[in-house]
């Protein structure tokens, strides 16, 4: 009998080392999880026949070093709907491409940029702080360069773009407008949709949190909510309940039989994003 007990706490042992072993993986590597970054470029506004200007944005990083972030300029044609500022997903780099051929169809000028790591973009690997700074350098940008009042900036953000685009909000209670594509309340609700991440403290490990639940409770502008209704990599559920948290003016549009990554958008949705914008002027 002692030697089975013996042999159950070796086991034991062992298996408590390989789990805090595994927790200290996934607190140092979870950035891999969660950005897919790319250096090709795949499309580009020439691709589109748009004749978009090239930028480049300063940003500094961790050591104090300036990195440039590479992104698009695209001159509007209806001066009222003011400025478009959009952050793209998790992977690919500049999926704001086709969002900026339908964006300045509709009359906005665009700001579209691939965050560090991305592209052309410098840097190294991504994380929560680099794209949040990213979205802060984009802002400057906009508002120091180019001399674009906050109140003619409306910032769009599309699935983790989304959750980025949050928080640029939350920090810029004077931007026009606010819209959410297909994103999440938490990282950590993401986390908890696979049931082996429920085997970790996440409240302990978790350092990429993006709690864009949280922080809709405490913006200022008007938000428009997108999402497609047959998304099973974000649920839908997830832009109901960042709606129903949001205290200012919003709207919830669902995309009928749209997936994640596939939400065409009809004539009226893009109706809906021009009239929402011409509303909060």
């Amino acid at each position: 009998m002692k030697f089975n007990l013996d042999g159950l706490y070796k086991i034991l042992i062992v298996a408590l080392r390989i789990y805090a072993i595994v927790c200290l993986v996934l607190f140092f590597i979870q950035t891999r999880f969660i950005f897919i970054p790319t250096r090709t470029v795949y499309k580009t506004p020439a691709t589109l026949g748009l004749s978009a200007q090239e930028v480049w944005i300063p940003a500094k990083n961790w050591l104090g070093q300036t990195e440039r972030i590479h992104g698009w300029w695209l001159p509007g044609k209806d001066p009222s709907l003011g400025t478009v500022l959009y952050f793209h997903g998790n992977g690919g780099t500049l999926g704001g491409i086709d969002q900026m051929d339908r964006l300045h169809d509709l009359g906005f000028s665009v700001l579209v940029i691939s965050y560090r790591g991305y592209a052309k973009s410098e840097g190294g690997f991504p994380s929560e702080s680099q794209v949040y700074a990213d979205a802060e350098a984009a802002w400057n940008y906009l508002t120091n360069d180019r001399k674009i009042p906050p109140n003619q900036i409306t910032i769009y953000g599309y699935s983790i773009g989304g959750a980025v685009a949050i928080d640029l909000a939350a920090k810029h209670l004077d931007a026009r407008a606010l819209i959410v594509q297909s994103s999440f309340t938490s990282m950590k609700d993401m986390a908890l949709r696979q049931k082996h991440f429920r085997l970790f403290p996440l409240e302990l490990i978790l350092t990429q949190r993006f709690n864009s639940i949280d922080k809709v409770r405490s913006l200022k502008v008007p938000v428009l909510y997108f999402h497609g209704d047959a998304d099973s990599l974000v649920p839908p559920s997830m832009s109901q309940a960042l709606y129903e948290a949001t205290p200012t003016r919003k709207q919830l549009i669902f995309i009928r039989g749209a997936e994640h990554n596939d939400a065409e958008f009809s004539l009226e949705d893009l109706e809906a994003i021009r009239k929402f914008v011409q509303i909060v002027r």
